[in-house]
């Protein structure tokens, strides 16, 4: 299974926030649409980074409150890694894990933005793997013997 047969079930939209958005109103927005992480775009619509729960924990615990009035500019992650549509569940899983990131843009052959993935997109897509592979195998076993 690869990336864009993800995409293909959950959608192609990307929550972004602007870059001089307060963190307030980006914690607002995660909270209100229930995700992770949004990408930080320009009215342009190009991507400067991603911003994350993370990014606001370790500020709020290194700033107190004064964080939230940061602009998600400031907090985001800048450093992006990025899968392709055809990029294995896999691939994408590996890169998770050796960054130690939860989401990851995924981009066309000319880089740009075609949607983005999380950690749970692709377990939810490797558990399902895994069970069509166990009935495939049980129905391998009931019609061999």
């Amino acid at each position: 299974m690869n990336v864009a047969r993800i995409l293909q079930h959950k959608g192609s939209d990307v929550i972004a926030v602007a870059p001089e958005m307060d963190i307030a109103a980006v914690a607002a927005i995660l909270s209100r649409y229930r995700i992770g992480a949004a990408l930080v775009r320009d009215t342009e619509g190009h991507v400067h980074g991603i911003i994350s729960e993370r990014d606001i924990v370790r500020a709020v615990a290194r700033e107190g409150v004064k964080a939230l009035d940061c602009s998600a500019a400031h907090l985001m992650t800048r450093q992006l890694y990025t899968v392709r549509p055809g990029d294995s569940v896999i691939h994408a899983l590996s890169v998770m894990t050796g960054q130690r990131i939860r989401h990851l843009p995924v981009v066309d052959g000319k880089g740009g933005l075609v949607g983005l993935v999380s950690i749970g997109d692709l377990v939810k897509a490797r558990i399902e793997q895994a069970e069509l592979e166990a009935e495939s195998l049980r129905e391998f076993v009931a019609t061999a013997g």
